[in-house]
């Protein structure tokens, strides 16, 4: 009895399911019978209007970029990447790029050809020649192959640690809400005499579009009169530009500001020699403090009075140093993907730093040192062209401390265009490898405790300097289209893809509005590879192009604050008649004076955009790259290699950044 009621019970629901499941599915497909013409139709009327948008995009894209291209092409001026040396890199690039494309041609054929498919039925020279090399490659090229991956993406893996503990670090501060502190009226208002006596220094060489806005911004900060002194330590070597500067300093002064003006006549050292120069005055040896900035920054009123307290009853702190903040990060997409880089940069690295270690690179402006820091650790030195990373580790050395504020901002600019940028990276990248190789006996022989000295050596220079790219360039660059060819070799997906996107997504976090720019940001920074992997072997070899120093160019662009701002100080101009007549008769001094002077302005070459060779070399050997990988269907690798062999063309044919029609 028990079974067969088992198997009523269980038949009653099969069966109903049955029935019910059949009615369901014949009215379904009578349903999808009668409306099925007009859904086909309106989803193939759907799938055809977007695949013509999709084929107008790619048309029109395909089309500017080529249009922009040819311009470029037959506008730039090359002479200047052919007059400079650092021809070995780009020659072993081009080598490289020719080896590909017939290593391409080869593998097209041997395709077509069915070569590989048959190995015991080998007919001919060639195709004997096709299989030998095959052979040769399995035995001897790739095994050194895949040990030079493995080496850089142990050194890779490496570099993401340190990364990630950078990160934590800056996750702590944030939990923890660290930050230094300062105690509340650290010096009485009503006493000038209590407040310390700060010079200000403004270094400037050919700085015709900013001079006047650094100048006005610091003659404006917050201190008493008596107590501050400015210093314009100007460069230039055009009689015009000296003549504005002057000026400004003189219609400075004539409102009552302590400001003087210094031009050297002997320009040498570049930044160094004009800041030890102007250290040499007599006069410096009454002030206890110096801060510094650069012609393009403008300091906000407090500036001092947010810095100069964390001095107080701090003896061994020798630097204070202020975050950039930019007024033209939403210039274009380069200024974009710096702003990236550079708020990671203070955000996490200057931060955790500062917090945990009391040591960071000096980034040389935006910062106040006490200048018995500054004697004690042997002033500026002009041996690098990274002066202000030679005096902050000589002073650490030292035992000196240092503070990072976070919070504390300074408006500046950023390079807009990617020549401007580039310069700047290569100073900015071979600078430190010729200091380490000048620091490391000191920093062995230094009295500083064995993790410093670990930190300094392992960490500062070799980890972030070096390290970084070296893997960058040769990992992404060299090793990942060659593995193409050599399909032994090839490197895994967590390598080229999940690693870098995660790394990537770390490095915006500090700059949530770029999440956006991801991709892009990813890109670039392997585009910039390859700039900075040049710099690192010039300065560590000591090559020729080390021991460049560009000047940045600006654009003088102001923000909406200094607008305001500049409202507000004609608002409460008094006597509007009697400025404008001093004005007018100090710009006839001025015209009468360069009348007088008769300077010879040598005639300007006309600026244009630029083609980079090493750049565009990479573009079409990342390219050929991806052909190849088509061939195998690599999937993320095809897809890898031709956006940044693209990205590569974008930047070397400067479509990047300020475009000059």
């Amino acid at each position: 009895m028990a079974p067969n009621t088992v198997v009523v019970t269980v038949e009653k629901p099969m069966n109903s399911i049955l029935g019910v499941t059949g009615m369901d599915s014949s009215l379904f497909m009578e349903k999808e019978k009668a409306v099925s013409p007009r859904q086909l139709t309106w989803f193939l009327l759907l799938k055809v209007q977007r695949t013509l948008a999709c084929l107008s995009w790619l048309t029109m894209a395909s089309k500017t970029m080529f249009v922009a291209a040819k311009k470029r092409i037959a506008l730039s001026d090359l002479t200047d990447e052919q007059s400079k040396g650092r021809g070995k890199l780009y020659r072993f690039i081009k080598a490289f790029l020719a080896l590909s494309i017939v290593a391409l041609v080869i593998e097209i054929v041997a395709r077509f050809k069915k070569w590989n498919l048959n190995p015991w039925e080998v007919q001919g020279l060639v195709e004997w020649t096709y299989m030998a090399w095959l052979s040769f490659r399995v035995d001897y090229i790739a095994p050194l192959v895949i040990m030079l991956s493995r080496f850089c993406t142990v050194l890779f893996l490496i570099q993401s640690l340190d990364r990630l503990a950078l990160c934590f670090g800056c996750f702590w501060i944030k939990y923890k809400k660290l930050k230094p502190t300062i105690e509340p009226n650290a010096y009485d208002t009503e006493d000038p005499s209590s407040f310390p006596k700060i010079l200000v220094q403004i270094p400037m060489c050919n700085e015709r579009e900013v001079y006047a806005q650094s100048i006005a911004a610091v003659c404006q900060l917050d201190w008493p009169k008596g107590r501050i002194l400015i210093q314009v330590l100007d460069d230039s070597s055009d009689g015009e530009v000296q003549l504005l500067i002057k000026e400004e300093v003189s219609s400075w002064n004539q409102k009552g500001v302590n400001i003087v003006y210094r031009h050297r006549l002997i320009r040498t050292g570049y930044k160094a020699g004009n800041l030890k120069s102007a250290m040499s005055c007599d006069y410096v040896k009454d002030y206890e403090f110096v801060a510094i900035f650069d012609a393009d920054f403008r300091p906000n009123s407090d500036f001092l009075k947010q810095t100069i307290p964390h001095f107080k009853r701090k003896p061994d702190v020798g630097l204070v140093q202020a975050r950039w903040s930019f007024v033209n990060k939403d210039e274009n997409l380069l200024t974009r993907l710096q702003n990236v880089n550079l708020c990671f940069h203070f955000e996490v690295e200057q931060q955790v730093n500062g917090v945990f270690l009391n040591f960071f690179g000096f980034n040389g402006t935006a910062g106040v040192w006490r200048i018995k820091a500054l004697e004690e650790s042997g002033g500026w030195l002009e041996r690098t062209t990274v002066e202000d990373m030679d005096i902050a580790v000589r002073a650490h050395l030292n035992g000196w401390k240092f503070i990072f504020l976070n919070d504390v901002k300074v408006l500046c600019e950023l390079p807009e265009s990617y020549e401007a940028y580039k310069k700047q990276q290569h100073r900015w990248h071979s600078g430190p490898m010729q200091l380490f190789r000048l620091c490391l006996p000191s920093i062995i022989t230094s009295k500083i405790s064995m993790w410093k000295k670990a930190n300094l050596i392992f960490l500062f220079f070799l980890l972030r300097k070096l390290i970084l790219p070296f893997y960058s360039f040769t990992l992404f660059c060299i090793i990942l289209p060659l593995t193409m060819f050599i399909p032994e070799a090839e490197l895994p997906l967590w390598v080229i893809c999940y690693v870098p996107i995660f790394m990537s997504l770390l490095n915006i976090l500090p700059a949530p509005k770029s999440f956006p720019f991801l991709v892009p940001y990813l890109l670039f920074e392997n585009t910039m590879s390859v700039t900075k992997f040049n710099a690192m072997v010039s300065g560590l070899f000591q090559l020729g192009s080390a021991y460049e120093w560009v000047v940045t160019k600006k654009t003088g662009r102001s923000s909406e604050s200094d607008l305001l701002a500049l409202a507000e100080r004609e608002s409460k101009s008094s006597n509007e008649e009697k400025i404008f007549r001093r004005y007018s008769e100090s710009g006839l001094e001025l015209l009468s004076k360069l009348k007088e002077v008769k300077i010879e302005v040598p005639s300007k070459k006309k600026k244009t955009n630029k083609l980079y060779k090493k750049e565009l070399a990479l573009a079409f050997l990342l390219l050929t790259a991806s052909a190849r990988s088509l061939l195998s269907a690599h999937g993320l690798h095809f897809y890898f290699l031709l956006f940044q062999g693209l990205s590569f063309l974008v930047m070397g044919l400067d479509l990047i950044g300020e475009q000059i029609s």
